[in-house]
């Protein structure tokens, strides 16, 4: 397949083509240079990696309804939000199947990779494992122990099968705690996150201390808190859907004009569908509406390139010829390409490669 129009990577949007063979890019040029006319299949429209889904809670995925018409507090915070009490009544098999068919259907929607964070101690992450298997792109899961005090033994198990530990915020976590779990991350090469400033400003000397490797939401942030955040190189995944629905809004203006690392996730599947599509063209029109705007390509980075820097996979962001990334095919305008591909991306504008 021949797809002219638009290259869309880490190197930025270019014209040109790009040859694809069995889902690899063999070769990119200017429009016309190709040499193959009429000997192979031909698409006019934009090629990009694929973009990575930052923040995920996929256990709660066998939760179908509209959420209740109450607190952020009474939904997700743990241990007695709605959230939780049916992650306590629900069995691990429908659990595993409801995360399997949404790891699936991230597939099918072009996902690159996905970051998870796990509830439920160590059954939750061998849960999560049990549903990615067998899966063909990248998944991690970020878990969480459940004993307090810390149970040594507890977090060497979560630590054995996970890809990190993900708490929820300071404010439920003393610094002890934190400081524990980051030293067990770390001692295993480990990556240690968690949520702040979701609803409420907290203090950027308590999630800074440890520092983690992510920080997720940053709703509530100052602007002296995103400064220390970036000087400090941590990243934020923010995820505007489900912090919308809790009336909060994450300022991506100001992410932008300080040059905070940005990545985007969709959050609890329970209260969205984990569509990074959806996401990004969500985060653009509400930045509009609240009369913030922000550019598509700060955007296009958030989910293309900042993500696989950030997993050191960073030549899965760029379409060379025999490299790593897997190139997604999207039957768009080539014009303006980074805001064909943040705002009008859907899945059925994508060709199989």
């Amino acid at each position: 397949m021949i797809v002219e129009g638009a290259v869309l990577d880490a190197d930025g949007p270019r014209p040109g083509y790009a040859r694809i063979r069995n889902g690899v890019v063999v070769e990119t040029g200017a429009v016309g240079t190709d040499g193959r006319r009429g000997r192979e299949r031909r698409v006019r429209g934009i090629v990009v990696p694929r973009p990575v889904n930052s923040h995920t809670h996929l256990g709660d995925a066998m939760f179908g309804r509209e959420p209740p018409w109450t607190t952020f507090d009474e939904i997700v915070r743990p241990p007695t939000g709605v959230k939780f009490r049916l992650l306590a009544t629900t069995s691990a098999r429908v659990k595993v199947a409801a995360i399997r068919g949404e790891l699936r259907r991230l597939e099918q929607r072009g996902i690159g990779a996905v970051v998870d964070f796990r509830e439920e101690g160590i059954d939750g992450v061998r849960w999560f494992r049990r549903a990615a298997r067998g899966l063909d792109y990248p998944i991690l899961v970020f878990g969480r122990p459940t004993r307090r005090p810390i149970d040594p033994v507890e977090v060497d198990q979560i630590l054995e099968l996970a890809d990190g530990i993900g708490l929820s915020s300071v404010a439920e976590e003393p610094a002890a705690v934190r400081r524990s779990l980051a030293r067990a991350c770390h001692r295993r090469k480990k990556r240690y996150a968690l949520h702040a400033s979701e609803g409420s400003r907290e203090s950027a000397d308590e999630y800074l201390d440890p520092r983690p490797d992510m920080l997720v939401h940053m709703t509530c942030a100052t602007d002296d808190d995103l400064v220390r955040v970036a000087e400090k190189k941590v990243p934020v995944t923010v995820c505007p859907r489900s912090n919308a629905l809790f009336g909060r809004r994450p300022d991506l203006a100001r992410l932008e004009r300080l040059g905070v690392t940005t990545l985007v996730g969709t959050d609890n599947a329970m209260l969205n569908q984990p569509s990074i599509w959806r996401e990004l063209e969500f985060a653009y029109v509400s930045a509009r509406l609240a009369g913030r705007p922000i550019s598509p390509a700060f955007l296009f980075r958030a989910a293309f390139v900042n993500p696989w820097s950030w997993l050191g996979m960073t030549e899965r962001a760029r379409l060379s010829p025999g490299g790593p990334a897997r190139p997604l095919v999207l039957r768009l305008p080539p014009d303006d390409p980074e805001y064909q591909v943040v705002v009008r991306t859907t899945e059925q504008v994508m060709v199989r490669a």
